[in-house]
């Protein structure tokens, strides 16, 4: 568990020093939006997976101040490329950036922004989700979502939230265990568990 845990801390501060280089916060408060920084960094949760996520409110949410905003971060050199959705027209009332990071290591991250129309359903949503398991995790939960995110092949692609499900509702404390335990629990859009 050692080099586990040491893995996640030291990954928890390279992704706030790319954070910090970017100036994320700062850029979209000056476009009169807020960032929330939601999923496993937030629960100091983050493994091998290399991804740091925003919420961002703004109301109204303005197109243009979104992308003035990517263009603000996409002048850093270290951004090697950026997608866009645009789902305002959907229940999701957002829209979906993401941006991939080179280090100094010479590893990608994947920063996910997600603009959100405040005061829709979701404004707030993933932050509750966030506190809610921070608040029911313990040393050996937290434990078993480390160990079986650092066992999760890099070909897999899993949602940090089905692991945590697993976890903390199921007990599951290792990745064969999930894996099996994920068959049974297939996961269609947007998964809305809260412990």
């Amino acid at each position: 568990m050692n080099d586990i845990s040491h893995i996640a801390v030291q990954n928890q501060r390279r992704a706030w020093e790319i954070i910090d280089k970017l100036d994320i916060f700062h850029v979209w408060e000056a476009v009169g939006a807020e960032a929330h920084l939601v999923g496993s960094l937030k629960m100091g949760l983050l493994m091998k997976r290399l991804d740091i996520d925003f919420h961002i409110y703004s109301e109204p949410l303005n197109l243009a101040d979104s992308f003035a905003a990517i263009a603000k971060l996409a002048g850093n050199a270290a951004i090697k490329r950026i997608e866009y959705a645009n789902l305002i027209d959907t229940d999701e009332k957002c829209i979906e950036w993401h941006a991939w990071y080179l280090d100094k290591d010479n590893e990608l991250w994947q920063i996910d922004m997600i603009h959100i129309v405040k005061n829709s359903f979701y404004d707030g949503y993933f932050e509750n989700v966030a506190e809610r398991i921070e608040s029911v995790l313990t040393p050996e939960s937290r434990k078993a979502i480390l160990e079986i995110k650092n066992d999760t092949p890099d070909s897999e692609k899993i949602m940090g939230i089905e692991i945590y499900q697993a976890v903390i509702e199921n007990k599951i404390s290792n990745y064969t265990d999930f894996m099996e335990w994920k068959k049974k629990h297939p996961l269609t859009g947007i998964n809305h568990w809260i412990p």
